[in-house]
């Protein structure tokens, strides 16, 4: 191959403006998912099934569907069906959110199901109401144990949020696709790409690597 690499073709000014685009879109999506991901969780594990089923569709077409697909459909079927018409990173963020919360909603499910009875039986004791149980006594105890789970899930929304390039929002992915063009450096700027999402993503996951092995020791 006659090729001559040359790396300082690629101005690193714009990808960083479209990495803090993801990353904003990864943090807003996060706070979605966690917070919204408990109430689903909860909605899905309703004893009754009017309203569980509902919410258990809502959680299987998010985990079912590609995530390419579920962006296209809510930028270009959500204004034309409801008529409302939301500017591109808050479409993204919602996007995002809605897969993320779903994924999220399966670990909260799991942790929850994982209380102590005990833990449940004391809140009872104490006079607690149900809603003062769930936000002193599950929660704390479901979000603690989801902490891995939540924290790999957060990285997955970082790296999906590649895909909102196809709507033209300006993120990570969008700049390094202009910036390919522009330059006629494609091997250059993906490569630079690619090695930002992994110095963003690998910390990352040697903290829930650590994580899970401090839990592991902890109920060993």
């Amino acid at each position: 191959m006659n090729y001559t690499f040359d790396f300082n073709a690629v101005s690193i000014a714009p990808l960083l403006q479209g990495l803090w685009v993801s990353l904003e879109l990864t943090a807003a999506a996060n706070v979605i998912g966690i917070v919204m991901g408990f109430g689903l969780a909860l909605l899905i594990m309703s004893p009754y099934r009017p309203v569980r089923l509902p919410f258990m569709l809502f959680v299987e077409f998010f985990r079912c569907t590609p995530a390419i697909v579920q962006i296209v459909w809510i930028f270009y079927c959500v204004p034309m069906i409801f008529d409302v018409f939301l500017d591109p990173i808050t479409m993204g963020v919602l996007a995002l959110g809605l897969n993320l919360m779903a994924f999220n909603a399966e670990a909260y499910r799991a942790a929850i199901q994982a209380v102590p009875r005990e833990q449940l039986d004391a809140g009872i004791a104490l006079g607690l109401s149900p809603l003062q149980r769930v936000l002193y006594i599950v929660f704390p105890t479901a979000f603690r144990a989801s902490i891995p789970v939540l924290l790999t899930n957060g990285i997955v929304i970082f790296q999906q949020s590649a895909l909102v390039a196809i709507v033209a929002i300006q993120d990570l992915m969008y700049q390094g696709k202009t910036l390919a063009t522009e330059t006629y450096r494609p091997i250059e700027t993906f490569t630079v790409v690619a090695l930002i999402y992994f110095a963003v993503s690998f910390p990352i996951t040697q903290i829930v690597g650590f994580l899970e092995r401090r839990r592991q020791l902890l109920v060993s």
